[in-house]
């Protein structure tokens, strides 16, 4: 919330990338409340108890959050591309109407990405035991209490997920590539040690984010290990989230400097 309030409120920071930036934060925000706050509830007073209904809207709301992740960060190092490789051209291509057309592209496209697999989930026949080995409502951990036909669920939805991941992936590590290209052809060291810096705590959470759907959903849902799922969960639903904030924007000095200002004018005040 500090992070879209400092772009709000700092003039100089109403461009492309911080609306991208300020798009990931307000994502983050509900990405990690999909699953997080039934996790402390379970955690402080052991109440593990999920409606049916409950359960696959949990199921969709974080999936759909997910992909929404996955088309932003594919976005954005597009963007980074462009602002780095291409610099001259980077203003007459990236404008504010094309932001705000990536961003509501990638909201309503993964809104709309897990529609279908959501129904053929709520379409299963569940006889028990009503208990999931995990901390949300995965798909990996409702299959296993499913006694109906799941291949066609297993199948689209590990293929939906596969594609979704995959491609988005594909750009980001093009884009990536690309930007070191770039940078390594800087003339001067400290340019070049600042960039890679930069890149570096990039990777740090794609590797975190892809790496942990990767394992998770790139292959069929009912083949995986249950405890493994939650660890590796656990790093796709909490750390990337808290990290994202800390590694994209408070890390830069212009939003520091935002929220500096703003909290010396509130003591002065």
């Amino acid at each position: 919330m500090f992070i879209i309030a400092a772009v709000w409120l700092g003039q100089h920071l109403h461009t492309p990338m911080y609306y991208f930036l300020c798009s990931l934060a307000f994502l983050d925000i509900w990405y990690i409340s999909s699953t997080v706050p039934k996790l402390l509830i379970i955690l402080a007073i052991d109440n593990k108890a999920i409606s049916l209904p409950a359960c696959f809207l949990q199921f969709y709301v974080y999936v759909s959050l997910g992909a929404i992740e996955f088309y932003l960060l594919a976005v954005m190092s597009v963007d980074r591309y462009l602002a780095i490789c291409h610099p001259l051209m980077y203003h007459s291509i990236v404008t504010n109407k094309t932001c705000y057309c990536a961003v509501l592209i990638s909201w309503i496209g993964g809104f709309f990405t897990f529609i279908y697999p959501s129904v053929l989930m709520g379409e299963m026949s569940f006889c028990g035991p009503y208990e999931i080995n995990h901390f949300f409502c995965d798909s990996s951990a409702i299959v296993k209490i499913n006694c109906s036909e799941i291949q066609a669920f297993d199948l689209f939805f590990s293929n939906l997920a596969s594609a979704v991941i995959m491609s988005s992936l594909t750009i980001t590590l093009v884009s990536y590539c690309k930007i070191i290209f770039t940078i390594l052809r800087i003339p001067s060291s400290s340019g070049r040690k600042k960039a890679f810096s930069t890149c570096t705590s990039h990777f740090i959470v794609i590797s975190l984010a892809y790496g942990s759907a990767i394992f998770i959903y790139v292959r069929p849902v009912n083949s995986s290990s249950s405890d493994y799922n939650k660890v590796v969960a656990l790093l796709n639903s909490v750390m990337t989230p808290l990290l994202n904030p800390f590694i994209y924007t408070l890390r830069n000095k212009q939003v520091r400097d935002v929220l500096r200002q703003r909290w010396l004018n509130s003591q002065s005040s």
